[in-house]
């Protein structure tokens, strides 16, 4: 009797400790640190991008699901969702919100929190726009990388000349709905468009669907060369951009080298993967009691040209020996 009645005090103490289980993971897991994961884009199109910020992570110790968490905040091309956005990462009360993509995203992030340390990646000079007070001391909650692609609008328009050297005539396409960005890319392209005699059309993206109406206005105008202005709306597209250039034989230059994988004729900028990597390891630094106010704006040392050569016979180009010699990598 005794024995029955132990037995069964044994089991409803086990019984009540298998019941805290749940209650016990929960608890480790909300009092792990959560990233908050701002982007302008897709998952699908940013898969590599995602594992390069894992990556950045894990250098400095933090392994998704097992000591860190991350919410995932995906725009889908949509700029206008990033306040909400922001609003719900920051209703989240999340340990650090990172803006791996977009200098939209960045000014959206800053503007719903001045406390939760913030880690943007920017095209445009993050003095310039406000979002640190210098680059070498941030002074406030914000840190990351400035990957300079709307200051590099100039010099693809001259690589771009070299390698069609009888082009006349550019367009450059920009996403309206991207202002600060596409602003920035077309002041920089037409002063040094002008500098050297040459036209440029803005033609404008603001959706999918426009990408193609924008290319038959490109291809109405006579257009020699064509310019890819930085976006998260044209990432998200890569092998539409590629293959609607392709079809209309129009020689492009991009930013990232992801569109030359795609089939794009060149590319010209730093490594995005490299981008991505770096953001993870500044939010790790945080994690670890860092203050954004003291950690340095990161620049890029190094930019890339990238050549598609297959793409090039495809659409009669004929390299020039200068832009050959000039390749950081050449895709055979």
């Amino acid at each position: 009797m005794y024995f029955h009645r132990w037995k069964r005090r044994k089991f409803i103490t086990l019984l009540g400790g298998a019941a805290a289980w749940p209650i016990l993971a929960r608890a480790q897991q909300s009092a792990m640190p959560v990233i908050g994961f701002l982007h302008a884009g897709a998952p699908e199109a940013n898969a590599n991008n995602v594992r390069a910020f894992r990556k950045g992570l894990g250098e400095t110790g933090y392994v998704e699901g097992r000591n860190v968490s991350i919410e995932f905040q995906w725009a889908y091309g949509d700029l206008t969702r990033y306040k909400e956005l922001a609003a719900e990462l920051v209703r989240r009360q999340v340990a650090v919100i990172v803006t791996p993509l977009g200098t939209t995203a960045a000014l959206a992030a800053k503007a719903a929190t001045a406390t939760i340390p913030i880690v943007f990646s920017s095209g445009i000079d993050p003095v310039q726009l406000g979002l640190v007070a210098s680059l070498s001391r941030p002074g406030g909650n914000l840190t990351g990388v400035n990957y300079m692609q709307s200051e590099l609008g100039a010099k693809r328009l001259g690589l771009l000349q070299e390698m069609v050297p009888l082009a006349s005539r550019f367009a450059l396409l920009v996403n309206p709905s991207n202002s600060v960005a596409a602003e920035s890319t077309a002041r920089d392209v037409g002063t040094a468009a002008a500098a050297i005699g040459r036209h440029v059309d803005i033609v404008k993206a603001a959706t999918a669907r426009d990408i193609e109406t924008a290319f038959g206005k490109i291809v109405q105008n006579r257009v020699d060369a064509l310019i890819v202005a930085p976006d998260p709306l044209f990432f998200d597209r890569v092998v539409l951009l590629a293959t609607l250039a392709a079809r209309h034989a129009l020689p492009a230059i991009y930013g990232p080298r992801e569109y030359v994988d795609a089939g794009g004729l060149m590319s010209y900028g730093a490594s995005n993967m490299d981008r991505y990597r770096l953001v993870g390891i500044y939010a790790g630094r945080i994690l670890k009691g860092e203050k954004p106010a003291d950690m340095p704006v990161i620049q890029p040392t190094k930019f890339e040209l990238i050549l598609n050569l297959p793409t090039a016979r495809m659409i009669g180009v004929a390299v020039p020996p200068s832009i050959l010699a000039q390749a950081d990598e050449v895709i055979e």
